[in-house]
This record gives structure tokens, sequence and C-alpha cells, in this order.
């Protein structure tokens, strides 16, 4: 998908997203994508897993992968503390957490808001940036979480 298609996606109507921080950042996600918010608990290891899989929790029976953004995005890694947050995904025929700095609010984006981000190369595959959405002084880079959990490099095998 171009970034013209995904622009287009973004600007049919106002959507709301989650908003997080990663580091000095500050990221925001489809809220339609957001199953909880929970605080942080160490999740069991897997051995050989990448560096960014924490591990796993059992969530009420289901085994969830434990993503740590801050590492899977090559920011400085920060100490876990009381604002740190693991936000539950549910992404279809997956259930996934990532570790996030904090979270700050849910933000409604109007379609005037929302500009396409420009190719540039980064951490996060261009694939992944939906756009960026400004509120006044704020910019959020909005992510298409589920594609960026879906990629190989993710290390999680669908299910």
């Amino acid at each position: 998908m171009g970034a013209a298609e995904k622009a287009g996606d973004l600007t049919a109507t106002a959507r709301e997203y989650l908003t997080f921080r990663l580091s000095q950042e500050e990221y925001g996600i489809d809220i339609l994508k957001v199953q909880e918010i929970r605080g942080y608990e160490a999740p069991t290891r897997i051995a050989n897993a990448p560096p960014f899989i924490k591990g796993v929790v059992n969530l009420r029976g289901t085994i969830v992968p434990i993503v740590d953004m801050r590492l899977k995005f090559n920011c400085s890694e920060a100490d876990y503390s009381s604002l740190t947050v693991v936000i539950i995904l549910n992404l279809g025929s997956r259930i996934v957490g990532i570790v996030v700095d904090s979270v700050s609010d849910v933000l409604e984006l109007q379609p005037e808001n929302v500009k396409t981000a420009p190719d540039i190369e980064s951490i996060v595959n261009n694939d992944c940036i939906l756009g960026l959405g400004s509120l006044g002084e704020r910019m959020l880079i909005l992510l298409d979480i589920e594609r960026l959990m879906s990629g190989t490099d993710m290390g999680l095998v669908a299910p």
C-alpha cells in the first residue's frame, strides 16, 4: 500500500488513537486494536527470542508475547517504573502486549490533522507508519500496529 493510499485510508473520517510515549517521542495507535492497558509485570523469558521480546505472560489463560517497543525502536533502555505499562493489543488472530514508557490519552484526529509521513530511513519500516498527526504543538507518529507486529523481523510466528 503506497503512502497516498494510506493517507486516503486515514483521511476518510476522524479516528481515535491511543497515544503513548517512548523516550521523547509520542506515538498513536488505532484505539480499536487496544484490548486493555495493564501495569508492567516481569514476563517469563523465552530462550533464543529476539532481545525486544521480553517473554510471555499468562493473561486469563492466553499466553501473550510481550514486546518492549523501546528495544524494538532502538531507544535507550529505560528503567521500568510505576508509569511503565503494557498495552494488550487484539490483532485479529493474535494477542500481543507492547511495553511503553507511559500512556498519554485517547485523541480523536480529524482528517485535516493527519499528514503523510515523509519517506525517510528509520528504524520503523515506512509501511508501518500511517502518517503524522498534529494537534496544536503535539506531533504524533501514527503506527499501523498490526503491520508492525506481523513483520518477519518480529520473530512472532503466525498462529
